[in-house]
């Protein structure tokens, strides 16, 4: 393996059921977060190894929503972060996050 981890774009999918959570931008981005732990540990990192992370957002709107509830899995130093807005996520999605790790 090499020294970075490249995680796709994740959506709000609850992996017991595959379907969308319901709920507001901060259970969106919350269930986001829940999936992308689970990737970075079967990688064997943590948010602390995060170098990089894009976020999509289907409505700019919701910015401070989601930033609220991404503030609470990083600490300084934060990781570069771009935030998109586009027309539409798959699913109806309301936020799709994607990172880089380093190990």
């Amino acid at each position: 393996m090499g020294d970075y981890v490249y995680v796709s774009g994740q959506t709000p999918l609850d992996p017991d059921t595959g379907k969308l959570v319901e709920g507001d931008i901060a259970a969106q981005t919350k269930r986001i977060f829940l999936n992308l732990e689970a990737i970075l540990s079967a990688a064997g990192l943590s948010f602390e190894d995060v170098v990089k992370t894009t976020v999509f957002l289907a409505d700019m709107g919701d910015f401070a929503a989601m930033n609220a509830e991404y503030a609470t899995h990083f600490a300084s130093p934060y990781p570069a972060r771009s935030t998109i807005g586009v027309a539409a996520l798959p699913l109806g999605a309301r936020v799709e996050i994607e990172l880089v790790a380093k190990r």
